[in-house]
């Protein structure tokens, strides 16, 4: 009997007074099917870590709060990085989903997705506003 299969039998053992063999095969089961649930979390792993870093999550909140998009020139004097930086930021949020970019002439013109505002809009709701900015 492995490690986890014991302590399975311990929890089940604490749960239901006693445990057999047929209970911890059945709560093997049960959390294999809630694992095969859970869907791939690549792209939302990418988009959380892309919204971690303080300039990225600055440049989506500044596109969300745009009236439309913004050219990376227009991006540059709100953010306290240098171009290259900026630039990265830019096209990290762009390979994770949450900002869109287009080109229209010599000019890249930079949007938020519509994953990027529910993502904001679910940490605007759940934030804490009684106590100070972390």
């Amino acid at each position: 009997m492995s490690t986890t299969d014991g302590t399975l039998r311990r929890l089940l053992a604490d749960r239901l007074g006693e445990c057999c063999d047929e209970d911890v095969e059945q709560r093997r089961e049960e959390l294999t099917a809630l694992t095969d649930a859970v869907p791939d979390s690549t792209a939302d792993t990418r988009a959380l870590s892309a919204l971690s870093n303080d300039t990225r999550y600055r440049v989506a909140r500044l596109l969300a709060a745009a009236d439309g998009d913004l050219c990376v020139c227009e991006l540059a004097p709100l953010v306290d990085v240098g171009d290259s930086a900026l630039s990265h930021a830019l096209s990290d949020l762009t390979e994770a989903g949450l900002v869109e970019r287009r080109k229209d002439g010599k000019w890249r013109y930079y949007a938020t997705t519509e994953r990027a505002e529910a993502l904001l809009a679910a940490l605007d709701d759940t934030r804490d506003d009684g106590g100070s900015d972390a």
